[in-house]
């Protein structure tokens, strides 16, 4: 970062001042007002985390290295410092967290009054109350940004994600509108919640209000109520336009999104074998007449993870699972790999997204796990585990894990996971308490 956190907070304050200090006048030559708030703003968010201790995360980093840009920019004669302010807020929504969010919204509304007809900065703004969950007013900053923005294929992302916000609401107001209708009068409407519930909400106490409603509404007239069962369903819309765009991506390449309910019925009844990537797992996958061969050969679903490395380009693959990992946005080779379905695990969303649009090939898989199957370990909706950032769980133990709770396949064992493939002992704990039988010769583990 060229300078310590701390020396790069005293170079920050000295040129903006501290928190509540009236604005400059700005000195011929001197920084815009608009950029001495904005670094007010970046010198509060490097006090705190100044304060939280010892910086591991490269996102972080990455944002005190831009803070540190746009600091020199500012003190710079003649310095256009604009470049500078956008790329901060950028790298601070892209660190993750409400604070990072909240950062980027602070420097995105000094960018609009200091330019008002930048399209890069009401995207920043309209992407920093979308991850706020501020939906009604992220549509009006992406409209403003469509409104500037001249190249149409650019377009396209923003217009999905207004549509996606737009229908996320109009569930919503179908919801009230049964409520109110089915009710008779606002009366009912408070005994079951539902005036808590609007589009107008942020995101997350909506969708609490939502599930609240949910529940209040089936207690009192039952899960066969017709009115309670389009209430469930549109919530079920609700919390999938939550974490997805509703239509169909053409760079899937034909691709159809399977969510949990799609990938239970791909799996129901099968027999599931995940086979560790391993030289001599290949060699015998590829010699004539191996019982091994013969094993694999003999299951209805195979399943391979991440990079591929031994197995020939045209051994089976019916699922195949990759974890992202390292700092994101990630990037590395396109997945080629012909598979049935592919799953892929990441967080956080924007960057998973990202990810699947430039490393899927158009063919090269029929389906394509959703949003909602890309954090199965720590999803609520699933398995709900506390993430452990010491020791992230293989991708073989995801899938295992995903398995397990779905509970449709009829078996599900593990070949090759010996030696140098074998997994982390916690997780070998894990599979050791399931393990219905073993098989030496195979080298076979049975958890059902």
């Amino acid at each position: 970062m060229g300078q310590t956190l701390t020396g790069l907070l005293t170079s920050v304050r000295a040129i903006a001042g501290r928190p509540g200090t009236p604005p400059r006048a700005r000195p011929g030559g001197g920084p815009d007002p608009e950029l001495l708030a904005a670094l007010r703003h970046c010198g509060d968010h490097l006090a705190d985390l100044a304060a939280s201790g010892p910086l591991t995360d490269a996102r972080r980093t990455r944002l005190i290295a831009s803070i540190g840009a746009l600091t020199t920019a500012c003190s710079t004669p003649g310095a256009d410092a604009f470049d500078a302010l956008l790329r901060t807020g950028q790298q601070a929504l892209d660190s993750g967290g409400d604070a990072g969010a909240r950062l980027a919204l602070a420097l995105a509304d000094e960018a609009t009054v200091l330019r008002a007809r930048s399209k890069g900065a009401w995207r920043l703004r309209g992407n920093a109350l979308d991850a706020l969950g501020r939906s009604e007013e992220a549509i009006t900053a992406y409209e403003r940004h469509l409104a500037l923005q001249q190249n149409a294929a650019a377009s396209r992302d923003v217009e999905r994600r207004i549509a996606t916000l737009r229908a996320a609401g109009d569930r919503i107001d179908e919801a009230l509108a049964l409520v109110g209708g089915g009710n008779g009068g606002g009366g009912g409407a408070d005994r079951t919640g539902a005036v808590r519930l609007s589009r107008h909400l942020p995101a997350a106490d909506a969708l609490a209000a939502f599930t609240e409603l949910v529940r209040l509404r089936t207690a009192e007239r039952g899960a066969a109520d017709p009115a309670v069962r389009r209430l469930a369903a549109l919530y079920a819309e609700h919390r999938r336009l939550s974490d997805r765009d509703p239509m169909a991506d053409p760079l899937l390449g034909g691709a159809e999104p399977i969510g949990v309910p799609g990938l239970r019925r791909f799996l129901a009844g099968r027999t599931v074998c995940l086979v560790a990537d391993t030289p001599h797992t290949a060699e015998q996958e590829q010699r004539p007449g191996s019982s091994l061969a013969a094993l694999i050969g003999g299951y209805d679903l195979v399943v391979r993870c991440d990079a591929v490395r031994h197995a020939a380009p045209t051994a089976r693959t019916d699922l195949h699972a990759v974890t992202l990992r390292g700092d994101s946005p990630w990037k590395g080779p396109r997945w080629d790999r012909r598979a049935t379905a592919r799953l892929v695990f990441g967080d956080p969303l924007p960057h998973w997204r990202l990810a699947l649009r430039s490393r899927l090939v158009p063919g090269a898989q029929d389906r394509v796990g959703d949003a909602t199957l890309r954090r199965p370990l720590h999803d609520p909706a699933l398995l709900a585990e506390a993430a452990d950032a010491d020791e992230p769980a293989s991708t073989a133990f995801t899938v295992l894990r995903l398995l397990d709770f779905l509970g449709t396949p009829a078996r599900v064992d593990l070949i090759g996971f010996e030696g140098p493939a074998a997994l982390p002992p916690r997780e070998r704990e894990w599979i050791g308490a399931r393990t219905g039988r073993t098989d030496d010769t195979a080298v076979r583990i049975t958890l059902r």
